[in-house]
């Protein structure tokens, strides 16, 4: 599966990326509502765990509901402006593997078992996963980090 892919690249190949970005660019604010890169990072990391509770209970229970969470509270509420660039990357790599983990263990029928985010119509599976893979690289990009090559080699593996 494409997503699968394309995760795993990320996994492998973005930490050097992100630890080649500057102090400057990491910390700088565009404006006082809008998120630094190291806030940004930090909102994928609380969208890692958040989707990976979906992928695994997904799988484990018939149609779960699960609670939306507001990323501008969760991204304050864990002060990432604060935190040390390196140990996000860090956390970013093990949300991520954990999340891989879940999601390869994922039997191809089990695809199109679905779950309900806030008062969402039942979402598969597969749309779950499909959509925070390319929600990640959305932000990955707004945060001018080169991702499509990675996007574009996973397309092209067997």
């Amino acid at each position: 599966m494409q997503s699968l892919l394309r995760l795993r690249a990320l996994i492998d190949q973005l930490p050097v990326r992100l630890t080649n970005l500057s102090g400057d660019q990491i910390q700088r604010k565009p404006s006082s509502s809008e998120w630094s890169l190291k806030e940004e990072l930090g909102h994928l990391l609380d969208s890692a765990a958040n989707n990976h509770q979906r992928i695994v209970r997904a799988q484990l229970e018939d149609n779960p509901a699960m609670p939306e969470y507001d990323g501008d509270k969760w991204v304050a509420l864990h002060r990432y402006q604060d935190r040390d660039w390196s140990s996000l990357i860090a956390i970013w790599v093990g949300l991520n593997r954990q999340l891989l983990a879940a999601a390869e263990a994922v039997p191809e029928s089990a695809w199109s078992r679905t779950c309900m985010i806030a008062d969402s119509a039942p979402l598969t599976l597969q749309f779950v996963f499909d959509d925070y893979v390319d929600h990640m690289m959305h932000h990955l990009r707004h945060m001018g980090v080169e991702v499509d090559d990675l996007a574009a080699a996973s397309a092209g593996a067997p």
